[in-house]
């Protein structure tokens, strides 16, 4: 090779290799860089803010009576407009309850259980305290409860079809396996009911009222039909994540049957009917029943497994939630 070229292929040679380098120290850079502005923070909800009586007095119109869109066993439930326009639903609990529960700490609860946020679990945004007032701000859910849905509308006009129901089973068993397993320190729901489960504009599940049971005895009216008896009993089982359970189980009975749970009446007509595979019998006559009711037996024996065993056997939320998020995927395919 001519010595010109030899010394002028190196050159060039030379000249490459920097030029590489230089290129990958830019692109390294540049790719740090994005990489850096592509990351999201982490999303961390702020704890619930508290609000003046005077605040809610205002959003409520004075507690006016035009203004109530729920009542429970805990209380009465408004639909309010914050000073910033936010349409919020206000929770004022019963008198009665406020002073059960007067040495209670209220605020530090409320704080706890506002971290909570999944899209099946309604948030909590607030809360308010003064003597003989206790009250909790949440998101505003448009819709009715799976109660209305499921009980509440004897003409049939509002009447839920099996693949909604079957929708609505898995969102709601989403939302209490994030209560149970999702969030730090667990909570523990304490009374899953039909009105506790609401229906959003997209029939998408939100569980409400979660980790208020402290606030209500045992046996107060509401709760019966939906609690199992170590619940209720003498020993003082109360709430738990077991209970929860049941009262799941009692829930998936209300979906395929289309009947109310008194006194668990509900249960104890229920099981015989799944034991002995007489399921016909156990589904909803107001709907039809579809040509293939394999997904609402595996639902039926998925709500026996809840309701039919000791607590120390039942399945937990995670269990249960798997099992009914593959139901769903395949009815959906």
């Amino acid at each position: 090779m001519n010595p010109i070229k030899h010394i002028a292929y190196h050159v060039v040679m030379v000249c490459l290799s920097i030029s590489l380098i230089v290129l990958g120290i830019v692109l390294y850079f540049i790719c740090k860089k994005r990489s850096v502005e592509s990351e999201e923070p982490l999303s961390i909800k702020p704890c619930a803010r508290a609000y003046s009586l005077t605040d809610i007095d205002t959003a409520t119109d004075g507690f006016n009576h035009r203004r109530i869109v729920g009542r429970g066993c805990l209380g009465t439930v408004y639909a309010a407009i914050l000073e910033q326009g936010e349409l919020v639903a206000i929770k004022r609990i019963h008198p009665r309850l406020v002073l059960s529960n007067a040495g209670f700490g209220f605020s530090k609860v409320i704080k706890s259980l506002s971290f909570a946020q999944h899209p099946h679990v309604v948030p909590i945004i607030g809360f308010s305290e003064a003597p003989g007032e206790r009250i909790i701000l949440m998101e505003f859910v448009g819709m009715a409860s799976l109660d209305f849905y499921l009980h509440q509308n004897p003409d049939g006009a509002s009447l839920l079809d099996w693949g909604h129901r079957l929708r609505i089973a898995a969102g709601a068993a989403r939302g209490l396996e994030y209560l149970h397993e999702g969030i730090a320190p667990n909570i523990v729901h304490g009374c899953i009911k039909a009105s506790n489960i609401l229906i959003d504009e997209k029939f998408c599940a939100r569980v409400c009222d979660y980790g208020l049971s402290f606030m209500a005895p045992p046996g107060e009216k509401g709760f019966e039909g939906y609690v199992d008896d170590e619940y209720l009993g003498d020993r003082g089982g109360g709430a738990c994540k077991e209970s929860d359970v049941y009262g799941f189980g009692v829930l998936l009975l209300e979906i395929l049957s289309g009947r109310g749970s008194e006194e668990m009446l509900l249960v104890k007509w229920a099981l015989p009917l799944i034991k002995d595979m007489r399921f016909y019998e156990l589904l909803d006559p107001r709907i039809v029943i579809p040509s293939d009711i394999k997904p609402l037996v595996r639902l039926a024996k998925v709500a026996s497994a809840c309701v039919g065993n000791s607590r120390k056997s039942r399945p937990s939320m995670g269990q249960v939630a798997s099992i009914l998020n593959n139901l769903e995927t395949e009815v959906c395919l």
